[in-house]
Parts: structure tokens; sequence; C-alpha cells
């Protein structure tokens, strides 16, 4: 079992930053895919960053590519989600989850955490 604990939402201001943190207990998850996912109200759960098992490959949609970094901290079994220049329609719960496949697909996912609200208000 991974458990799964999201922190670091609020509320910002377009054009302000906040740094999302998934801390994972129960097992190291350093051997897992983990993405950050969100979801606005009304929308579809949708995949925001990954950083997959094989090889360490990173993802990013397109609506995030050069605002959002998302790395991850071995030592400390913990994932970040660097958001910068945000936007209103960041606004969403944003939630981390793991999977031990390297499919980067809701469905394909083993864990997930409770998730973090984003408020960016315009």
């Amino acid at each position: 079992q991974v458990q799964l604990i999201e922190s670091g939402g609020g509320l910002v201001q377009a054009g302000g930053s906040l740094r999302l943190s998934c801390a994972a207990s129960g097992r190291t998850v350093s051997g897992y895919t983990i993405c950050w996912f969100r979801q606005a109200p009304g929308k579809e759960r949708e995949l925001v960053a990954a950083i997959r098992r094989s090889g360490g490959s990173t993802y990013y949609a397109d609506s995030v590519k050069g605002r959002f970094t998302m790395s991850r901290d071995n030592a400390k079994n913990t994932v970040y989600l660097q958001m910068n220049s945000l936007k209103p329609e960041d606004t969403a719960v944003y939630y981390c989850a793991v999977s031990r496949q390297a499919m980067i697909v809701p469905n394909a996912m083993d864990y997930w955490g409770k998730g973090t609200l984003v408020t960016v208000s315009s």
C-alpha cells in the first residue's frame, strides 16, 4: 500500500506561483510512474505532468508546458509540482497518483491522493 498526501494548494492571483507537494508513505515511489492530475468543476480529470518509471522521462500537458515543472526527491519520497505564471483556467483540484506501469492515464494508476485545491483569481 502507498499513501499519498498532497499539500501546497491555495488561493493565488493570476501570474502567481504555487508549489504542490506529494508525500508518499508505505513504500518508496522511486520505481513508480508518478503523475499529477487535475480536475476542474464540471470537467474530466486531466493529466498535468508525469515522471515515467522507465527512464524517468517527463511529460507535460501542452496547457502547462513552460509554466509547470515536476520534480522528485527520492530521499524524502516526495514529488513536487512547481506552478508558475498561473492562470484562472488552472483552477482545479490537483491529485497525485502513482502506477507500477509506464502508462500515464487515470485507469493505470494504482494509488491516488485526496487532492489539494488550487484557485487562481483573475
